[in-house]
């Protein structure tokens, strides 16, 4: 184990080099004007996989973004897994609110801090770390799933697994794509939410009149979309929606003074909700306005708005069904039009919850990998409020996989935000871990 740690941290440096040429490319599949970058950060992907040693990388489509994969075959007798991970990243919203520029990696204190830098650009470079400690020929066969629309859906995840079934089968399988539950705590991800979107529009006017003459009998659109959107939610801040799976969260306890440091309420500002804060955030259906369409406040004029619109999201409890909670949400929408408003609603896109029973030699190693690579300390089981939708699709297509769920984030990583950074430290162990468990799932008795 001593020898394999010191590897690790013998190839952290090139890896840490390489992971800051992956996150200055700008590979935001969401955005069209990017879609090129993406291609590239593609292409960069194949070589860097070749260069640790993969004969065959190659990059893969389906229509849709490219993806890529790397196989390097099994020793005689012993398992096979695959390593995922995605290469697309999340806009960066308003760059000048970034400390440095999103696309340029910058090391502050102990973190890199990048758009991609930990999600999910991250998960790749432990990939790359684990195989070049075990020198390109480790004890297992060794698949790399490098995605490229992840942040965008996964909408030809499904068709890219389906057309490489037969390559991408393995006994257990890898996607560092979570969190850690602390600094200093590893974690395996055993539930995920779901997710599920659309957009309502609420007109009550057939063009926009004057306020003056017409206010206090006609109800403008936003004031009603307002309302109807207030109904979501009960007074204590519970989904007021009927119909809606509640699941059970992992037994852990989150202090409410770490919980808003970490969230970063606002003093003063409430929780919403009943039940415990994992119970909460892990298992429990979850409702958000995402965005409002209406007339900006820079060029607002004395008139009643005709017509205004809002995304809405729901997360889905693990257990269940996606599908049916956007027929409840949407249902819930056109039943509770306010003044008798014309409501219509368009739905968006689907991602079914996760959650695995993590018994069994594969979740053994790992954990046996996890408390080595963190001194001692024992890993915990958590759940995550967030979605990640194509692991429903693995746990499908491969029903005989260990599905193992790992994290190179942290708490305080701000995947998705602004300045978002990896944890040089966590990652260090978490590249340790892999390594470990690599040569556990081929000898379970190391």
């Amino acid at each position: 184990m001593a020898d394999l740690t010191a590897r690790v941290h013998d190839v952290l440096p090139s890896v840490l080099d390489d992971l800051e040429t992956l996150v200055r490319i700008p590979s935001i599949w969401a955005q069209p004007e990017h879609h090129d970058d993406v291609h590239r950060s593609a292409a960069e992907v194949q070589r860097l996989l070749t260069e640790a040693g993969f004969a065959d990388a190659r990059v893969v489509e389906a229509g849709g973004a490219p993806a890529v994969i790397a196989h390097h075959p099994a020793p005689p007798g012993a398992p096979t897994v695959l390593l995922y991970a995605h290469h697309d990243v999340q806009p960066t919203g308003d760059p000048d609110r970034w400390t440095s520029p999103p696309f340029e990696p910058t090391r502050r204190g102990d973190r890199l801090y990048a758009r991609g830098a930990a999600d999910d650009k991250a998960g790749l470079a432990a990939h790359l770390a684990a195989f070049r400690a075990h020198g390109g020929n480790p004890p297992v066969g060794v698949t790399v799933f490098v995605e490229g629309e992840e942040e965008s859906g996964s909408p030809s995840l499904v068709a890219l697994l389906e057309q490489h079934r037969d390559e991408l089968t393995a006994d257990a399988i890898v996607i560092a794509d979570s969190a850690n539950w602390a600094i200093g705590v590893p974690a395996l991800t055993v539930s995920l939410r779901g997710m599920v979107d659309c957009v309502v529009t609420v007109e009550t006017l057939g063009h926009a009149v004057h306020s003056g003459i017409w206010g206090g009998v006609v109800p403008d659109a936003l004031t009603t979309l307002s309302r109807l959107l207030a109904t979501l939610h009960d007074d204590e801040g519970s989904v007021a929606i009927e119909g809606l799976h509640h699941g059970v969260a992992a037994e852990l306890e989150y202090p409410e003074d770490r919980f808003r440091e970490e969230s970063s309420v606002l003093p003063g500002v409430g929780q919403i909700g009943r039940g415990s804060i994992v119970q909460r955030l892990w298992a429990e259906p979850a409702v958000s306005v995402l965005g409002i369409d209406a007339t900006p406040v820079a060029t607002a004029s004395n008139t009643l708005s005709p017509s205004a619109r809002a995304k809405i999201g729901m997360r889905v409890a693990p257990g269940g069904d996606a599908a049916a909670h956007l027929d409840a949400l949407v249902a819930h929408l056109e039943q509770h039009a306010p003044f008798g408003a014309r409501v219509t609603v368009e739905r968006g896109d689907l991602g079914e919850p996760f959650t695995v029973d993590a018994n069994g030699p594969a979740y053994d190693a790992a954990r046996s990998a996890f408390r080595d690579a963190w001194d001692g300390t024992e890993p915990v089981d958590m759940g995550m409020g967030g979605s990640i939708p194509f692991i429903a699709e693995f746990a499908r297509l491969f029903p005989d996989a260990a599905v193992l769920v790992t994290g190179v984030e942290d708490p305080d990583t701000r995947a998705h935000g602004i300045d978002e950074g990896l944890h040089l430290g966590e990652f260090a162990r978490v590249c340790v871990a892999e390594a470990l468990l690599l040569q556990r799932l081929a000898d379970p008795a190391e």
